[in-house]
């Protein structure tokens, strides 16, 4: 049996990060892993999706070569196997950085899947739930299965891929997202449940790559959580690429055989029909990984799928926490890191501050790219708020058009009485980057005053986040 302060069950980013803080913060750590440090984002969501996005957008521009005076021989060809191979890759470099990392800050990394007998022990077995395997050897000093006591137990355990009954994942004709980050082929034809953030990048890269994509969406709105102006815009866009949607639709049943995927879709209006394609990609969310680690036993409280915390990562039951997807949405790798370096400081007795989860940013890397924080146009009004809406076009900025990339809006919603900036949405070309922009402010708690005495740069794409400030105010200057 060994004893330590901390001990965190899971190794994605939040657990990982949680650790290191810990480290630093002079706690004797070990974290628990049963796949691969660096958790499903490092290995199968958030950095191997961007490797597979930056080839398709490789293969955009290679494709639109002559509109900016360029000639390509021949035209362009997708190995897929090679893009993979580059995804995977970059996981495994990452993968193996994070064990430094655990190396480095002398958190102990045991291997095996974590059981809580009381609080303050867990027993770790030896992982035979999951099917996939770690991307690098164990590292050296490794503990393995046996009984552990720690007077803080965090659990950061992630979460999985929804699945609806009738519809589960076969790898083959039916996929999740692991399924669709490693094809053999691009598919002809996709079938896509679901329109988040998820939904949203799978079909854009499939779509530039070829295949012919549908979108399937219960929501009268792609995108629900985006604005519905930025949803709206976004959704042309798409569909000026070829990717169909289906809005206010469900898939009722499916058959499938060797060669297709017929899905029976259900219309808002009552009205039914067909949709047939070569594979079909469900990204109707995801669910807390909560079950087998012990929770019922202790009475640790839990809300639709996911552990309920107080703010500070703390549950119901004295040392045991929880952090990241597990403790509900939303469910990003940044708001998991954050929870992560609160819980433990909090642990630790400095002065922290819950997390305020509508300053956290929420990106989806397609193309063009969606960004936002804070409130919608709708919910800022829901809220009692009297606002003040500002946009700004890309087709107005000097760097967008520079750039061949004229399509996309940024929008900003402001406290009429206050000027408090409530939130900020945008769809274009590096909205991803841009946004942190706001979110700094937002931090800050600026104003609009402060924002239309910002200097902004000349020529970059964040003029446009002034001018759409200084739009909301009646001062706009090159509209």
């Amino acid at each position: 049996m060994s004893n330590y302060d901390i001990v965190v069950i899971g190794a994605g980013p939040g657990g990982y990060v949680t650790a290191i803080r810990a480290a630093q913060l002079g706690f004797k750590t070990a974290i628990v892993e049963r796949e691969h440090v660096g958790g499903i984002c490092l290995n199968w969501g958030c950095i191997p999706t961007k490797a597979l996005l930056r080839s398709a957008e490789i293969h955009h521009y290679a494709s639109r070569a002559k509109d900016y005076g360029l000639v390509l021989e021949g035209s362009v060809s997708v190995d897929i196997s090679a893009v993979v191979k580059r995804s995977r890759g970059i996981s495994a470099q990452l993968n193996g950085g994070v064990a430094y990392l655990m190396k480095k800050n002398q958190v102990d990394v045991i291997w095996g899947e974590a059981k809580l007998d009381k609080p303050g022990q867990v027993t770790i077995s030896a992982t035979t739930k999951s099917p996939m395997q770690p991307q690098n050897p164990i590292p050296k000093g490794v503990h393995g299965p046996g009984i552990y006591r720690a007077k803080h137990i965090i659990i950061a355990t992630g979460a999985r891929p929804r699945v609806i009954p009738g519809i589960e994942p076969d790898g083959e004709r039916i996929w999740t997202y692991f399924h669709a980050m490693m094809p053999k082929e691009i598919p002809k034809s996709l079938i896509i449940m679901g329109s988040g953030a998820i939904g949203i990048e799978f079909a854009s890269f499939y779509r530039t790559m070829g295949a012919e994509v549908t979108v399937v969406e219960l929501l009268p709105q792609i995108l629900p959580v985006e604005d519905a102006e930025i949803a709206a815009m976004a959704r042309k866009l798409f569909e000026k690429q070829g990717i169909k949607f289906l809005t206010g639709a469900k898939v009722t049943t499916i058959e499938k055989d060797t060669k297709s995927v017929n899905a029976q879709i259900e219309l808002s209006d009552g009205k039914k029909e067909t949709l047939s394609a070569e594979r079909l990609l469900s990204a109707v969310g995801v669910a807390g990984n909560i079950e087998g680690i012990g929770l019922e036993a202790l009475g640790v409280k839990t809300d639709r799928g996911s552990i309920v915390t107080d703010g500070y990562g703390r549950t119901n039951v004295a040392g045991i926490y929880a952090i990241g997807d597990v403790a509900g949405p939303p469910m990003l790798a940044h708001k998991a890191e954050h929870e992560g370096v609160i819980c433990i400081e909090t642990i630790k007795g400095l002065n922290t501050h819950p997390v305020e989860k509508n300053k956290i940013p929420g990106c989806t890397y397609c193309h063009p790219q969606i960004a936002s924080v804070g409130l919608t146009e709708a919910a800022a009004k829901s809220a009692g708020h009297a606002i003040k809406i500002g946009r700004f076009p890309f087709q107005a900025n000097g760097k967008a058009i520079a750039l061949g990339e004229p399509d996309g809006m940024i929008k900003t919603v402001f406290d009429e009485k206050t000027g408090q900036l409530l939130g900020a949405h945008m769809v274009g070309a590096e909205v991803t980057e841009l946004i942190q922009g706001y979110v700094v402010a937002m931090q800050l708690e600026t104003t609009e005053e402060d924002l239309i005495h910002t200097v902004f740069p000349h020529p970059t794409l964040s003029e446009m986040m002034h001018e759409s400030v200084l739009d909301a105010y009646g001062r706009v200057l090159h509209m």
